[in-house]
């Protein structure tokens, strides 16, 4: 008898996939800066382990928070599981941690590009495939659950 799943877990390769996309357009930022008029828009779970905010920041988000790398940002560092960076806030810079498991959604409306990563009933169960669109679930729905599905579309606009 064999150890092999019964399923293909789609949903989980995809989100592994969509992440490791996130790593490389950061890794090459860390080493040449933005190109042209591109931006990020970031969101992330505050409470996920391994982020390192300040414990203001986390006061001020106790959920979730989005940062911009845009204009002025310093010392990004990307590693296998996640980023680094000094942002600032109100004249005040901070360092924070996110890890790649963290990030709910991506989005560079320069090119309208985005990436959401949506919560999930049961990870490498049946309904663990990736769809598109829909409305982001509530803080209630996140809670607790890992993101896995992720929509591609949703940040795009029909022309």
């Amino acid at each position: 008898m064999s150890d092999r799943p019964d399923t293909i877990a789609y949903g989980r390769l995809m989100h592994h996939a969509m992440r490791g996309l996130i790593q490389t357009v950061l890794t090459d930022v860390a080493e040449g800066g933005l190109p042209g008029e591109h931006h990020f828009f970031i969101t992330f779970d505050t409470r996920h382990e391994g982020v390192e905010i300040a414990s203001w920041l986390q006061d001020r988000y106790p959920e979730e928070m989005t940062i911009v790398i845009q204009h002025w940002y310093d010392a990004l560092e990307v590693d296998d599981d996640g980023f680094a960076i000094t942002l600032n806030f109100g004249d005040s810079p901070e360092r924070l941690r996110v890890p790649f498991d963290a990030i709910l959604t991506f989005v560079d409306p320069s090119v309208e590009f985005g990436l959401r990563f949506e919560t999930a009933p049961a990870p490498d169960g049946p309904g663990d495939d990736p769809t598109t669109g829909g409305d982001e679930p509530d803080d209630g729905e996140r809670r607790g659950k890992d993101a896995e599905v992720v929509s591609l579309d949703t940040f795009r606009r029909n022309h």
